[in-house]
């Protein structure tokens, strides 16, 4: 992988002062988010952004850049994308555990070899879904272990086994 990796979208901002709300894509926010640390960002024009302090605040990530000041500077940032470089992440001990853009491009097929398409997105909600785009259009398919029993990323390929009506047309 030679591609940043993400760890967060600048969302609103949050009051006057120059705060943003922060869509956490890291099990590490506390160790990447920390007051004084430099963030690259997408597109690399808008950073790197130097953390001036973060809060959570009703479940949600709050941060302040230094440099950001007044809530019309905080809006220029919304849907910049927080990245790290791929030599910078610890590998996890956990072979289920993944990066979303180890997943983006595999090539999707059934259980029985039927291809489906490829993984053009992962979504994460209250469940983490992969955006499935292929000939019959685009399908939301759970990240689970029960609906996806193999992920080959050396291979390129992702197995599902898609209970009745889940790849149907809609």
């Amino acid at each position: 992988m030679s591609e940043p990796l993400v760890v967060g979208r600048i969302g609103r901002p949050h009051g006057i002062r120059g705060e943003v709300t922060v869509d956490v894509r890291t099990d590490e926010p506390e160790s990447r988010f920390t007051p004084g640390t430099a963030i690259a960002t997408d597109p690399v024009t808008a950073g790197p952004l130097t953390i001036e302090r973060k809060r959570w605040h009703s479940g949600r990530l709050l941060v302040r850049f230094a440099g950001v000041g007044d809530r019309d500077a905080a809006e220029e940032l919304r849907g910049t994308w927080l990245v790290v470089d791929p030599g910078d992440i610890s590998t996890s001990a956990d072979p289920d555990d993944f990066h979303d853009q180890e997943l983006l491009g595999l090539a999707v097929v059934t259980t029985d070899g039927t291809e489906v398409g490829q993984v053009a997105d992962v979504l994460h909600h209250g469940q983490d879904l992969l955006v499935v785009r292929g000939a019959g259009g685009e399908k939301l398919v759970p990240f689970v272990a029960a609906l996806v029993p193999e992920v080959d990323v050396p291979g390129g390929r992702l197995v599902i086994d898609p209970p009745p009506g889940l790849l149907d047309e809609s």
